[in-house]
């Protein structure tokens, strides 16, 4: 793959991912104004919703790929030695891989409950 197709197919993530986050967290900003949770109990029946809970898993998939792009293009950018890079954005991979598996046991813990 050319590095002119890598950069439009990071550049279409961001967008697409972008425009997601934007409105899922529109509407969670919308419903918990209308309706907030009363307690923790209200709060894991919502999220155990199964339309909820994959709305919030798409979520941080989106986020992950997000924030995975945008912190790579800039590591890529303004760090030049390639063993640092590399070091850099391995510790951004796993640290964005732990975050999303302990998303993933909230989301199915409540789900659980």
């Amino acid at each position: 793959m050319s590095r002119r197709a890598s950069g439009l197919r990071a550049w279409a993530i961001q967008r697409v991912t972008a425009i997601y986050l934007a409105i899922f967290f529109t509407i969670l900003l919308v419903k918990f104004m209308i309706w907030p949770p009363a307690d923790q109990l209200d709060w894991r029946l919502w999220v155990a919703d199964p339309v909820v809970g994959i709305g919030f898993m798409v979520f941080i998939v989106a986020l992950l790929f997000h924030a995975w792009v945008g912190v790579r293009d800039a590591l890529m950018d303004y760090v030049k030695p390639i063993a640092v890079r590399a070091t850099l954005l391995s510790l951004v991979a796993l640290t964005l891989l732990a975050c999303g598996l302990w998303a993933a046991q909230i989301l199915i813990l409540a789900r659980l409950a």
